[in-house]
């Protein structure tokens, strides 16, 4: 269970609102829910004396109060989000938990502590009221049974999102103490990434072990190395973005955006090679430009790389370009964080740098990948 800022919705199939939060179901939940259900009916068989057609009715029953804790637990961070003025997106249940998406990352070290550590405080309060119940039940009864089974999945979810390691919500409490300590946030995040990828290799061990044990039911195996898996690239993803926030206020996009050569519509794809050519400009974008000589298309690189040279003379750019319309527009004063928001959102190759109305350049996308890290190799 985690929370995620300012990212791209993912699909899933909408369940509507909840307190005003759009909620999702991704279609990974399938999963979850059979090996959930399947292992759970036979523990259920077992313990209640029950038929296979009850067993894995007790096992659906118990999905459906896990995932009602799970969404509780998400419900936990959205509405302390909103309490601070940061917008929640949405909620997406999926198969190792939950996520909530909010619009923006919290503003100070406090908000985002009390942000992360709202989802484990709710579980934490199911899991003692679930123990609660399970004491005052009567043993061998079915009441008995689903309050003992949620009452030690939610101690296990407030237990284990506590580690201080993302993407785990202990992670965001830790990035915003190292935060607090020393007013860096990436430096927040690099450290709990890094503590992140200690847990995962934790969580992989002790996986191992079990195994190697017997005490762990076959179908649940593959599960928790997914979870060993997400946590590593979690992990690894929270590393990487804070090393590309240290470099975002190298973004100028007036010196990043290339510059646009206009050609007009009906140009040859060599005639407008060779215009290029002459201008000793190999890097520049072309636009199209209509008979007022305004640009309304640009030539997509990747569609010219689809046509063979011996072509070019007989292709007119408007057949490779794409219409200016369809192509994200960023403003030339745009910082760092608006661009990579704009990216994170509207993912492409190429984006229209404006001022005003007009077209000033074109980002590349593997030009912004290249400056914000120099270390990874990049396409152009």
């Amino acid at each position: 269970m985690q929370q995620r800022s300012r990212g791209p919705r993912r699909p899933g199939l909408s369940l509507g609102r909840i307190l005003g939060v759009p909620l999702r179901v991704d279609a990974s939940m399938l999963l979850l829910t059979v090996v959930v259900t399947v292992l759970y009916a036979a523990l259920a068989r077992r313990q209640l004396d029950l038929g296979p057609l009850g067993g894995y009715l007790v096992g659906l029953g118990f999905v459906i109060s896990l995932l009602g804790s799970v969404l509780l637990h998400e419900l936990g961070h959205a509405l302390t989000a909103r309490r601070y003025g940061i917008g929640v997106r949405g909620i997406t249940l999926e198969l190792l938990g939950g996520y909530t998406e909010m619009d923006r990352d919290a503003p100070s070290p406090r908000v985002e502590l009390l942000i992360s550590l709202a989802g484990p405080a709710v579980s934490a309060v199911l899991g003692v009221g679930a123990v609660a119940a399970t004491l005052a039940l009567p043993a061998g009864t079915l009441g008995h049974q689903l309050a003992f089974q949620l009452a030690v999945s939610n101690v296990v979810v407030a237990i284990f999102n506590s580690l201080p390691g993302l993407p785990l919500d202990g992670g965001r409490a830790l990035r915003a103490a190292v935060w607090a300590l020393t007013r860096d946030r990436h430096r927040g995040t690099e450290v709990a990434g890094w503590v992140g990828r200690v847990v995962a290799l934790g969580t992989l061990v002790l996986v191992v072990v079990l195994t190697m044990r017997r005490a762990l039911a076959p179908l649940a195996l593959p599960l928790l190395l997914l979870v060993a898996l997400t946590l590593w690239r979690g992990a690894g993803q929270s590393i990487r973005m804070a090393r590309i926030g240290r470099r975002l206020h190298l973004v100028d996009l007036a010196r990043l955006a290339r510059a646009v050569l206009p050609v007009p519509a009906g140009t040859p794809l060599a005639e407008a090679q060779r215009r290029r050519d002459e201008a000793g400009a190999p890097e520049a974008a072309l636009g199209v430009v209509d008979s007022a000589g305004r640009t309304v298309a640009l030539v997509d690189p990747a569609r010219i790389a689809a046509v063979s040279r011996q072509r070019w003379p007989w292709v007119a750019v408007d057949e490779v370009a794409r219409d200016l319309s369809a192509v994200p527009a960023l403003p030339v004063g745009a910082d760092g964080e608006r661009v990579l928001e704009t990216v994170r959102t509207h993912p492409g190759a190429q984006y229209v740098v404006t001022s005003g109305e007009d077209v000033v350049g074109v980002l590349h996308i593997a030009d912004l990948a290249q400056l914000l890290e120099p270390e990874r190799k990049t396409n152009t």
